[in-house]
C-alpha cells in the first residue's frame, strides 16, 4: 500500500492503555465488586490467580488488537475522529457483539454484559483516538 503508516510507539501505548483502563474499570472505584459478584468469584479465588500470567497475556493480546486496529487506520488522511469511529465500530460491531453472543449462551446477566461491553467500547474508542491522532 502506498503511504501506509503505523506508529509502533502509539501501538505500544495502546496496549499499555488496556492495563490502565482495565485497572480503573475493574477497581473498587468502579466495577470490581459488581463484576466479581456477577462472576460468582470470591476474594480467595481471585487471590489464587497468577498476576504475571494474567497481565502478561492481557498485554500481549492488547498489543495484537492494537496492531490490528492500526492496520485499519494506517492510510493517509486518518484523523482522530475517524480513529474514534473505527474504534467504536470495531469495539461495538465486532468485539462486544461477539462477547454478547457468548454471554447469551452462557446465560450471563445483563449487568455482566454491560460491565464487560462497557470496557470493550471505551478501550477501542481510546485506542482508535490514539492511533488516529498520533500519526
Amino acid at each position: 500500500m502506498e503511504n501506509f503508516y503505523i506508529n509502533h510507539i502509539a501501538v505500544l501505548v495502546c496496549a499499555v492503555m488496556s492495563l490502565v483502563i482495565g485497572g480503573l474499570w475493574w477497581s473498587p472505584l468502579l466495577f470490581a465488586r459488581a463484576w466479581q459478584k456477577e462472576n460468582g468469584l470470591t476474594d480467595e479465588q481471585l487471590a489464587k490467580s497468577s498476576p504475571a500470567k494474567t497481565f502478561g497475556l492481557t498485554f500481549l493480546l492488547a498489543w495484537i488488537m492494537s496492531y490490528n486496529l492500526a492496520f485499519f487506520l494506517g492510510a493517509p488522511g486518518t484523523t482522530w475522529q475517524w480513529g474514534v469511529i473505527a474504534g467504536l465500530l470495531a469495539g461495538v460491531g465486532w468485539v462486544a457483539a461477539m462477547f454478547i453472543v457468548i454471554a447469551l449462551f452462557e446465560q450471563r446477566s445483563l449487568k455482566y454484559i454491560l460491565i464487560n461491553c462497557g470496557y470493550i467500547t471505551v478501550y477501542f474508542a481510546v485506542i482508535g483516538f490514539i492511533l488516529g491522532t498520533w500519526r
